[in-house]
Formats: C-alpha cells, sequence, structure tokens
C-alpha cells in the first residue's frame, strides 16, 4: 500500500471517530457487541480452525509442486477437471468464508488460475453438506434443495465468468508460472498426499459441528470427532518427522507464518466493524436487526438485493446461518430473501473481502462479490417466484 492511501486511511479513521456519537447508548452497545465478536471469534474459529488452515495453506505453497496445481487448477487445465476439483475440494474442506482464505491464497500463489480459484473460494463455505441437510430439516426440503443447487451451480457459473472476464490479466499470469523452473521432486507423491490429507482430516473433524438431533450418522461422527481428528494430528507428525527434511520443515513453518502475517490484521479488522455494524446472532448492534427484517420482506427485486447485500458483509460461522434464517423468516422474511442470503452469506463476508482484496487485487475482488451478490438475488427472486 502506497504512503499516500495509508494516509487517507488514517484521514478516513480521525473522521469517522471524530464525528461518531461515543456517549450514544446504542454506539456504546454496538462498541461492546464488536469486542464480543471478536472474543468469540477468536474463541471458536482460530485455534481449530484458522490455524491448521495456515499450515495447510503453507503446506500447499512449499510442498505441492507448481506443475501439479496447473495441471489441474491451471489456466491450461481441462475446465471439466479444474473446475470438478476446484468444486469437490471445497465441499470436502466445507469451512467457513475466513477459514478458506489461507487455502485460497495457497492454490492461487501457486498458479490455479483465476477461474478454478474463485470456484474454490465460493464452494468451500457454501456447499457444505451438513449445511444443507440442517436447512432442509429446518426451513423446508424446498429450500436444501434450492440451497444446494444454487451453491453448486455458483461455484462453476462464477469460476466461468471470472475466468472469462480477466482472461487478458489471467494469460500474463498463466505465462509467469509456465516460465518457472521446474522442481526436482523430493518425495513421493503418496507421501505430500498423505501430509496433506492429514491435515484436511484433523481440520474437518476437530471442527465438525453438533448436529441438532442425537442420532443418525451426523450424531455418531460428532461421537468420534476427536478420535479422528487426534489420528489426523498424529499423522501429520509422523509425516513430518519421516518423510521431510529440517530445511523443509523450517521453510513451511516461514510460508505458515506469511499466510498469518498476511491474513490475521484484516481479519480480525473485519470482525471488528462487522460486530460494531450488525452484531452477532441474537444481539442488536449499531444497524437494528428489524431494519433488516422490514427490508427483506416479500419478493421484490429490492428485497432480494438487500437480501444478499446484508448476508455478503455479515460474518456467519458454519451452521450459524440456518437458525439466523429461522429467526428472520418468523420476522417476516420472504422466501426468495432467505434464499438470497443463504447463498450469499456463508460465502462472503466484510472479513472476508478485506483479506480477497489482499490477494488478489481490488478489481477482482469487486467483480467477485458483484458476481455472488447479482446471481442470489436472481436465484432468490425465481425462487420466491415458484415458493
Amino acid at each position: 500500500m502506497s504512503d499516500r492511501k495509508k494516509f487517507l486511511w488514517i484521514i478516513l479513521a480521525f473522521l469517522f471517530f471524530y464525528f461518531l456519537p461515543g456517549d450514544h447508548p446504542r454506539v456504546q452497545g454496538a462498541a461492546i457487541e464488536s469486542i464480543a465478536m471478536l472474543h468469540e471469534y477468536a474463541r471458536q474459529h482460530v485455534l481449530l480452525c484458522l490455524i491448521p488452515a495456515f499450515f495447510i495453506a503453507g503446506a500447499i505453497s512449499v510442498f505441492v509442486s507448481q506443475q501439479a496445481v496447473m495441471k489441474y487448477l491451471g489456466g491450461k487445465a481441462k475446465k471439466v477437471v479444474a473446475y470438478t476439483v476446484a468444486a469437490i475440494s471445497g465441499t470436502i474442506l466445507a469451512v467457513c468464508s475466513c477459514t478458506v482464505l489461507p487455502l485460497f491464497a495457497g492454490i492461487y500463489s501457486r498458479g490455479a488460475g483465476i477461474g478454478p480459484a474463485s470456484a474454490f473460494l465460493y464452494s468451500g463455505p457454501a456447499i457444505n453438506v451438513l449445511a444443507i441437510i440442517l436447512t432442509a430439516r429446518v426451513l423446508g426440503i424446498e429450500m436444501g434443495v434450492a440451497r444446494a443447487i444454487g451453491a453448486i451451480s455458483f461455484s462453476v457459473i462464477i469460476g466461468l465468468l471470472m475466468a472469462f472476464l480477466f482472461r487478458k490479466d489471467e494469460a500474463i499470469r498463466q505465462q509467469g508460472f509456465a516460465e518457472l523452473p521446474v522442481g526436482e521432486a523430493t518425495r513421493s507423491l503418496w507421501q505430500t498426499t498423505w501430509t496433506m490429507a492429514s491435515m484436511v482430516i484433523f481440520l474437518v473433524f476437530a471442527n465438525w459441528a453438533a448436529p441438532k438431533i442425537d442420532s443418525g450418522i451426523w450424531a455418531g461422527i460428532y461421537s468420534t470427532k476427536w478420535v479422528i481428528a487426534t489420528l489426523g494430528l498424529l499423522s501429520t507428525l509422523f509425516a513430518a518427522k519421516k518423510w521431510f527434511s529440517q530445511d523443509e520443515l523450517t521453510e513451511w513453518l516461514n510460508a505458515t507464518w506469511g499466510y498469518g502475517l498476511q491474513v490475521f490484521p484484516l481479519l480480525f479488522l473485519g470482525v471488528l466493524f462487522a460486530g460494531f455494524l450488525l452484531g452477532r446472532p441474537g444481539y442488536e448492534a449499531l444497524i437494528p436487526s428489524r431494519y433488516i427484517a422490514a427490508l427483506v420482506g416479500g419478493n421484490s427485486i429490492a428485497a432480494n438485493f438487500f437480501a444478499s447485500v446484508a448476508g455478503a458483509f455479515m460474518y456467519f460461522a458454519t451452521l450459524t446461518e440456518v437458525p439466523i434464517l429461522q429467526g428472520l423468516m418468523g420476522a417476516g422474511m420472504g422466501k426468495g430473501p432467505a434464499l438470497a442470503l443463504l447463498l450469499a452469506g456463508p460465502a462472503l463476508s466484510l472479513p472476508n473481502m478485506l483479506v480477497i482484496q489482499n490477494i488478489m487485487g481490488t478489481k477482482k475482488t469487486v467483480v467477485y462479490v458483484s458476481l455472488v451478490v447479482c446471481l442470489s438475488t436472481f436465484a432468490g427472486i425465481i425462487y420466491g417466484a415458484f415458493f
């Protein structure tokens, strides 16, 4: 960031706090809610969610060859292969909009095309099998099916549109990756795959959310989550000790540290600001929740668009979007806007946007966010018209 931009941000921050009515009860409540949201985020999402994701991202950037990423996710990869790999990878991880960021940064920096990388960025938080099942149980089978169809199709559509809109920039970027020297493999593919899979198993099962019912397959998995997560962690430690040199481990730690420094400051700043404006589910902040509920009634274009925008800026921890929607629908929210928020909310958040901008630039971020919002609005209108 240039000194001029830094100075501009300083001026804006000064003006914001200078004119902020600090003695107003709602502002004071919003400030408390902002700190409470960051406190909750730090306790629930950093140690078992973000930090493992940083280690996976660091491993991708150090141990996964440039050629492997470009073969399956690069600009010249077959579209069917690239977008299938991106969507499936995101589905398996089933992470929130912030945890997916270091993973996205990892594959993007290793040569993944903007299209497959964007598909992965959307699919990770949006295509969550457990969340879709919970949606069907709580909000109705039609909503669950509509969410599943919308999320899967959106990941591919958004990726294809990003690749088309930035095809010239991508051609230059991909040429730069193609000219990089080919590194010599230091271990077999299965050893690298084993290590990555072990870390993914720990990430997924350590963050496996409690199901709403105490029986069934999801409850069975939840009851053994720490056993499976511990096995994943032990497997990772074994692989690191057995198959990697000290220099490689040091490089891995340095890459992990670099991603942490890149993501954490913007992420925490975004959580603070989102908490100040919107608060946590069930708590009031600067913007009263009744205003949001009043604006998303019916099935107008404005209601669906507002639901998409509101969802895009709010932060949803994994599975929390369903009870939030249940409350909003009880307050008069239309079914179309509810689906629009479901498709935009989990995939985006204000913290998410700030970090994406730092990774791929303002222009690409604006286009990506706009595509998510517009497609979610369109899907909400269509769904609301029939249901």
